[in-house]
């Protein structure tokens, strides 16, 4: 490795401090000019510690500086002040698993056929197409950014979830030293968030105590143990994800917030529909129809509709945004305690958006209005959609790279980024981008942190399966500058829309913009040619007669 400036000017010092001891007799002067060299030559060799801080379904509106009046997140908010904080920040996916896979290997879900979470969502009847069989755990041959970090000399750990494979695909087999709680999953167990927990490496937690609490005490004690070393610290919380149970403290705070909070006239929930479905109904059909009886249950409701959560006073949602705040915070805190807080990169950033609509993996499950906090989490707004949604509401996700002494502070980047770009751009931080494999297909996107400007290109969704949230057909998207085209598998309906003057995906102009529609969808399709994404293939059992919001019947005459 070539020796960096500084490290010339110290060796340059050792020589004249050779030369004066010919000179003197001082021997204590001579002293101090041999040892404050080798100080600062090991000071400036020491490579950045990373805390790469993930979040799971923490929509881009459920964060203050991003707008979220409701939730309380003052140490995200400190540290979007001391970095650079991303507006069109993208997860690689709508939903965990893929978007996880795509962060730790810096390649798309599609080109590592990784598209759906673990295991998947079975087929149904009424599905004109079969889910995608996909790869059912990271892929060995796929190298991971903590498989190169430690190659470079780096401690790494994972804390909290991996949901990437069952053992022994698990986190050791891909570049991590060490992995808690041993639970591959992605969600907390049959415990959920109140000990006792199911979970092992947590057995001696009190009884009562909350999980987000016990991960980051864990992190404390692996940043204490770490403190010499380079580290990689994947703080990889299962919160914000359902269960939907706040810590009780908090969640007494905000039903008190809540009681004095002025009421908002707007409605708590919409409707939305399928925008592949030829009869979808229109946005004022749609405001017609959530008033009439049938659609008053909370499930999936005729005509391939569901309801859309428009309101954040969620106080037990609320309760666990602001318990995952406070883990930042005592991380910070600790760097900063241990006088290595100006040589740690903090990145936060979450896995997919916030869940609006509800988990309807089982067609024929029905919310009881008394338990809607426990299916419908928070609102996106402004944005449209959900998790599992390729809406925006689905993918745009909060993004805060925090890069002592070189990264601009304070500062806002409208430059759409994706969650491929993350490994390129912490092996520049880290002084090896020649590190970096030829296959990733990230960009490094460290001269944002600068504040240089430069451009992304286009970033690409792929998701040939029938999600859990919402009804909405399988497809892909593109984001190229200031647009994005959506696609769908099922009738290859289409829809463009300008996020720059339409953020919440209302005015679709593919019908009127019907160049740049082909020339977005030209790029997706050979896109997709080139990374061999999968298609899916014709369901032999497609029943049309089926109806997703009748499904229950269909079970009761088999």
């Amino acid at each position: 490795m070539m020796l960096r400036q500084s490290n010339i000017e110290a060796c340059t010092n050792l020589n004249m401090a050779y030369r004066f001891l010919h000179k003197s007799s001082n021997l204590y002067l001579f002293f101090l000019l041999l040892i404050v060299p080798l100080i600062v030559v090991a000071q400036t060799d020491k490579q950045p510690n990373i805390v790469l801080f993930y979040v799971d379904d923490l929509g881009w509106a459920d964060v203050g500086c991003y707008g979220s009046t409701f939730y309380e997140t003052p140490n995200i908010d400190a540290l979007a002040k001391s970095g650079v904080r991303f507006t069109d920040a993208y997860a690689a996916c709508h939903v965990c698993s893929p978007s996880r896979a795509s962060l730790l290997s810096g390649k798309y879900p599609a080109t590592i056929n990784l598209t759906d979470w673990l295991p998947g969502r079975r087929n149904f009847p009424f599905q004109r197409f079969l889910n995608v069989d996909i790869n059912q755990q990271l892929p060995y041959e796929e190298t991971t950014i903590a498989e190169t970090l430690k190659s470079i000399g780096y401690k790494t750990a994972i804390i909290g979830k991996w949901h990437l494979g069952d053992d022994p695909s698990n986190p050791m087999a891909h570049g991590f030293d060490s992995h808690i709680p041993d639970w591959p999953k992605g969600w907390p167990g049959p415990g959920g968030y109140i000990a006792p927990f199911s979970l092992k490496g947590l057995e001696d937690a009190k009884e009562g105590s909350y999980l987000t609490d016990i991960l980051t005490d864990k992190a404390l004690k692996y940043i204490e143990s770490n403190k010499e070393n380079p580290f990689f610290l994947y703080m990889s919380h299962y919160a914000v994800h359902d269960p939907i149970q706040g810590r009780k403290d908090l969640v007494s705070k905000y039903e008190n917030k809540l009681l004095k909070a002025e009421a908002s006239p707007s409605a708590d929930y919409i409707l939305e529909g399928n925008p592949d479905n030829p009869n979808n109904p229109t946005r004022e059909e749609l405001e017609l129809l959530i008033k009439t009886e049938d659609y008053k249950p909370y499930k999936v409701l005729p005509n391939e509709t569901v309801k859309v959560k428009q309101k954040q006073d969620n106080v037990e949602f609320a309760g666990m945004v602001e318990s995952m705040d406070e883990s930042l915070g005592r991380i910070m805190k600790k760097l900063e305690a241990l006088n290595i807080a100006d040589n740690t990169i903090i990145i936060f950033y979450s896995d997919n958006g916030g869940m609006s609509a509800a988990n309807v993996g089982n067609p024929k499950r029905i919310v009881p209005e008394e338990k809607q906090d426990k299916a419908y989490s928070t609102s996106n707004l402004p944005l449209r959609g959900a998790k599992g949604w390729l809406y925006e509401g689905g993918i745009r996700v909060p993004l805060i790279i925090k890069w002592p002494k070189k990264g601009k502070q304070g500062t806002v980047s409208s430059m759409p980024v994706a969650a491929v770009d993350i490994f390129p751009t912490i092996l520049d931080m880290v002084g090896s981008s020649k590190s970096v494999p030829k296959d990733k297909e990230g960009v490094d996107i460290s001269p944002v942190l600068r504040g240089k400007n430069m451009k992304r290109g286009p970033i690409y969704w792929h998701f040939p399966h029938y999600s859990n949230h919402g009804m909405q057909s399988p497809g892909g998207a593109i984001r190229d500058g200031d647009y994005k085209l959506l696609e769908y598998f099922e009738n290859g309906t289409v829809q463009l829309f300008n996020l720059r003057n339409d953020i919440g995906e209302q005015n679709d102009l593919s019908k009127i913009e019907i160049e740049k529609t082909k020339e977005l969808k030209d790029k997706l399709h050979k896109w997709r040619e080139k990374v061999g994404a999968k298609m899916m293939k014709p369901n032999p059992d497609y029943d049309s007669e089926v109806k997703p919001d009748e499904f229950y019947k269909y079970i009761k005459k088999q």
